[in-house]
């Protein structure tokens, strides 16, 4: 490609990564993950992050208008299955809280003590998001201030995620947009393999592995 000069315009990034972070407002927990994200215990370490894209409408005057939308996934780092997620044309409490409930539920199996991983975005700093992880008995953990490497996991699948449906490709609704991300989070979690869990899908190597 590079001898022939061919550019793949829907890798190319031209636009400013969302930051969720609004300075100290609530609970600052310390990073007790450290980059430790292996882990052979489905359910047991569970991170997340969120994140912005942008679509257009028509507005009330005929115009075409840019729209964000934000996407707010839980993660588990033992094969890398989206437990949960929520979706919401703005930045929302209620749709982080909504997902971490789900994400709650669904590692509820787990054997061993939790921790849930984050940025110090201002969602994770939430009073209502640190106790409702304290009346379970699970560990918070937090990257540190501005070292995007402390939660690469999730990092990664946002830059997987818009490279294969988001650049180089204009959304005309919140609808279009919302829809094919919920199709491309099935798929990634069902469909598509991974070299590192031995050509699996996500939950294949998780149905694969001995009952706890």
């Amino acid at each position: 490609m590079q001898k022939r000069k061919l550019q793949v315009t829907s890798f190319t990034r031209k636009i400013r990564k969302y930051s969720s972070y609004k300075g100290r407002i609530g609970t600052i927990a310390p990073n007790r993950i450290k980059r430790r994200f292996q882990t052979h215990i489905p359910h047991q370490k569970i991170t997340t992050d969120t994140t912005e894209f942008k679509y257009y409408e028509v507005d009330s005057k005929g115009h075409m208008a840019m729209q964000k939308l934000y996407l707010d996934p839980f993660m588990d780092m033992c094969n890398g299955e989206i437990l949960s997620f929520g979706i919401d044309r703005h930045p929302s409490a209620i749709n982080v809280m909504n997902a971490l409930n789900k994400a709650i539920e669904v590692t509820a199996d787990c054997p061993y003590r939790r921790t849930f991983h984050s940025d110090q975005g201002w969602a994770y700093q939430m009073k209502a998001y640190s106790h409702r992880l304290r009346e379970e008995h699970i560990f918070q953990s937090m990257s540190r201030k501005g070292c995007c490497y402390d939660n690469s996991v999730m990092e990664n699948f946002f830059g997987l995620l818009k490279q294969e449906i988001y650049y180089g490709i204009v959304y005309y609704s919140y609808e279009e947009l919302k829809a094919e991300i919920e199709r491309y989070i099935k798929y990634y979690n069902e469909e598509r393999i991974k070299e590192k869990l031995g050509w699996m899908s996500s939950v294949q190597y998780r149905l694969s592995l001995p009952a706890a």
